[in-house]
């Protein structure tokens, strides 16, 4: 008999219990999630945000569609309307998708009748845009040339085009509906659809041979072949994985995709961090249903890399807006993180599927992570504003949005909060591990039993939980209780970061009398004869705790962030007296109270303490400093924050003195990329980062707000101020940025001239030195004296390469 995955990574657990006189025996058995509609949350925490989601963010979202044409392209599809094609993407059907899907699982848990008929008539339109043989992607059905950039000219012509991602997104919302509802007609569109991707993909001959381009199939045809039980949506699954990197049919193979080469040669996570977490969270899904040990192996150096080298203290993944993606090993910037909502998402995703596949506590500590910190960040807390990334400090420029032209974290989160419950608890046998603490019910089938758990607990903001054990029948079985990595001496299961101070004991007692019950694998698993009304008592240490970061991370050094149970604070301008964070200092062990404010953001945990100032003239003074959690910030309108705070004089910055840059606004003037389009079309928009007067350390420093010229390469490309009033100026300091990127290089300009402006024109400024276009310094100009509102700086690119600007002084 093959042996279950699990137990690959290790040999069988055999443990001696002090609440039993046996040896525990791990069951040979897999590890089976609990489907969220078995457990009921009534705690203070996520049970508000769930139905603010349901009330708020479900029904915002549809709206955003209805307004955006998201339906009218399915109706214009299907005959329905005539009109025009509307949005700026070949994905836009996804949107409605993910929106289904969770207002689906709302249904599930609290059945609305008005709700319900909704979703009817949204898939109504949905099957009438549905081709004959099957072919759903709205952009294509239309024949929308305005975006062949995507899709080219027929069905299926482009790797990229987003026709299977669609697929996927229709997917797991059919499934979702039927399993909410017991209705199949979302879920026979996505069958007649999966089985015209069959019939086109695969290794025969006169199919495709390529990978699915922007990954979520995988995720999702495994869940069509559980509900169907139909092999070929399984068999799918694996060839596009197994297809990634190979590079057939002449493809391109690229890192952006994670397709640069075969999964199982992979060991470093790059390229766009969503595709990145969808597709190893399919990939752990076809090796868990095939039982392919290898697939698992591969998993484990590519998430050993993201835990230990690219792993925001929020649980966020991917540094960098080019490409949404990772940048090397150790760059994790704060200001400029960007920590996509979708991202955080897909590590909940991806770490639990590694979670089942071992058993191993360290999934769900990074899960947890995530899910408190870089996941609900996303979601304003009226549940109608949305991140679409999630910086770790901020200079006051980042602020919610309603909707987005590119809206996939909206949906994405509608779709996730309502699962929330999904994560809790899992069975192995007739073993039950507990995975989160949350107020709730839960009703599990093991093997041979019916167990309902019911936790009382004011988790996060407090670490004592109380679970009530109910067995239908009195047996034998082991109760796992995952003892998080921070309430011990790890913040994650790596040593990327480390926490100043030892923990605190935790302790468990059952029917009062404490166990000392060993860890296996981060779980403190206690076997014994369970019976109606035992219960389990465990206390966790919530101590506020102070995080230093590998010193490999540049960006942190200096500094500490700061913790308390799985919560991440940052400080936030509108709780400090000065309005600013960015001029304090905290030192390690300066002493910190937590106290609950239920009139503040919902209800939170406010830490409080005092901090070091710095002046504009070097002083110290100490001052008192308020801190809430991270998630929460910016529900207040937009402001400075920061997580990682400096803990000496040296790291803090004193609020620098106004200048002619600083007070000017910036100004973009960009031509169209296509060649024969008329100078009209050139777009003035306005720029961010070049005049924020944080100093580069180097050019390719982009810790920092940055200007860069993306997707442009080898153009002329200009950036300009308009000053606050006319100054008399006579000198310009230029940082060049230069750095490397798998999506495309930046490198300082081949030449450029400056321009100022006089009256409505711009005229060359008289230069009294050579234009220099050095690295790693400041570039300076000086110029015959002039008096103006304005100046432009007129850059040509290098050949083949982008460009940028990292700070720009006047004087």
């Amino acid at each position: 008999m093959k042996k279950r995955i699990q137990f690959l990574f290790g040999s069988i657990a055999l443990l001696s219990m002090s609440a039993c006189s046996e040896l525990y025996v791990q069951p040979d058995a897999p590890i089976k999630e609990v489907p969220f509609t078995q457990v009921h949350l009534n705690d203070n925490f996520w049970t508000p945000r769930i139905e603010t989601n349901r009330t708020v963010s479900i029904p915002s979202a549809f709206k955003e569609c209805e307004k955006n044409g998201r339906f009218d392209n399915f109706a214009i599809a299907g005959g329905l309307m005539k009109g025009e094609h509307r949005g700026d993407f070949s994905f836009d059907d996804t949107d409605p998708y993910k929106i289904i899907e969770g207002a689906s699982y709302s249904l599930a848990v609290k059945y609305d009748k008005a709700l319900d008929a909704y979703l009817d008539s949204v898939i109504s339109l949905i099957a009438a845009a549905q081709e004959p043989d099957g072919y759903l992607t709205t952009c294509v059905t239309n024949k929308c040339y305005r975006l062949s950039g995507w899709w080219g000219t027929h069905r299926w012509e482009k790797i990229n085009s987003h026709e299977l991602y669609n697929s996927g997104h229709l997917y797991e919302a059919a499934v979702a509906h039927y399993r909410a509802t017991g209705k199949r007609s979302l879920l026979d569109v996505a069958i007649k659809n999966a089985d015209l991707v069959c019939q086109v993909f695969g290794p025969g001959e006169g199919q495709k041979h390529v990978p699915s381009g922007h990954p979520i199939a995988e995720m999702a045809l495994a869940k069509l072949y559980k509900v169907t039980g139909d092999e070929k949506y399984l068999k799918m699954a694996k060839y596009f994985v197994e297809e990634t990197g190979r590079g057939t049919d002449g493809h391109r193979l690229s890192e952006y995709s994670q397709d640069h080469k075969p999964i199982l040669q992979q060991d470093e996570i790059v390229g766009h961090a969503v595709r990145a977490g969808y597709l190893y969270s399919g990939v752990a899904d076809v090796a868990a249903l095939t039982q392919d040990t290898a697939y698992f192996n591969a998993l484990s150096r590519i998430w050993e890399n993201m835990a230990s080298k690219k792993l925001f203290i929020t649980g966020g993944i991917g540094s960098r807006p080019q490409g949404e993606g990772f940048g090397p090993n150790y760059e994790l910037n704060n200001h400029t993180a960007y920590c996509e909502t979708c991202a955080a998402i897909a590590n909940v995703y991806w770490n639990h599927r590694m979670f089942l596949a071992t058993g191993n506590a360290k999934y769900a500590d990074v899960l947890e992570r995530a899910l408190y910190n870089g996941v609900i960040s996303g979601v304003s807390l009226s549940g109608d504003k949305f991140f679409y990334d999630n910086p770790l400090e901020s200079m006051g420029q980042h602020e919610r949005q309603h909707w987005f032209g590119c809206a996939c974290c909206p949906g994405n989160v509608t779709r996730f909060m309502a699962s929330v419950p999904y994560y809790m608890y899992a069975t192995q046998g007739n073993d039950i591990y507990v995975n989160l603490y949350i107020q709730s019910k839960a009703d599990l089938n093991t093997d041979s039993n019916n167990v309902a758990l019911e936790q009382t607990t004011e988790y996060p903001w407090e670490g004592k939980v109380s679970i009530l054990v109910t067995p239908e029948k009195e047996q034998e079985f082991a109760l796992r209780f995952r003892i998080p990595g921070w309430a011990q001496d790890a913040p994650v299961p790596t040593d990327l970061y480390s926490f100043t101070d030892k923990a605190g004991a935790y302790s468990i007692s059952v029917n009062g009398k404490k166990v000392n019950a060993k860890q296996y694998d981060g779980y403190a698993t206690i076997s014994r004869t369970w019976k109606a009304g035992d219960v389990v008592e465990i206390s966790l240490p919530m101590d506020v705790r102070r995080i230093k970061a590998n010193d490999n991370v540049e960006d942190d050094r200096g500094k500490l962030a700061i913790e308390r149970g799985p919560i991440m604070f940052c400080l936030e301008g509108k709780d400090q007296a000065d309005s600013t964070v960015f001029n304090k200092f905290i030192p390690d062990a300066t002493p910190m109270e937590a106290a609950y404010d239920a009139n503040l953001l919902n209800g939170v945990v406010v830490l409080t303490g005092n901090a070091k100032e710095v002046g504009k003239d070097g002083s110290v003074k100490e001052v008192p400093f308020k801190a809430i959690p991270y998630s929460t910030w910016n529900n207040r309108g937009a402001d400075q924050m920061a997580v990682w705070i400096p803990e000496a004089a040296e790291y803090a910055r004193p609020i620098p003195e106004p200048t002619i840059a600083s007070k000017a606004r910036t100004l973009m003037i960009q031509a169209p990329i296509q060649k024969d389009a008329p100078e009209s079309a050139s777009v003035e928009s306005w720029a961010w980062g070049v005049n924020d007067q944080w100093e580069p350390k180097r050019s390719s420093d982009i810790s920092k707000p940055y200007h860069y010229w993306w997707l442009r390469n080898g153009t002329q490309e200009t950036l300009a101020y308009q000053f606050d009033q006319p100054y008399t100026v006579s000198n310009v300091q230029v940082y060049w940025l230069d750095f490397d990127h798998y999506d495309g290089n930046f490198r300082v300009p081949e030449s450029w001239k400056l321009y100022y402006k006089d009256g409505k024109n711009w005229k060359e400024v008289e230069a009294l030195n050579e234009y220099v276009v050095k690295k790693d310094c400041y570039n300076s100009l000086d110029f015959k004296p002039v008096k103006t509102t304005g100046l432009k700086i007129a850059a040509q690119l290098q050949k083949g390469a982008s460009g940028g600007v990292i700070e720009w002084k006047v004087n």
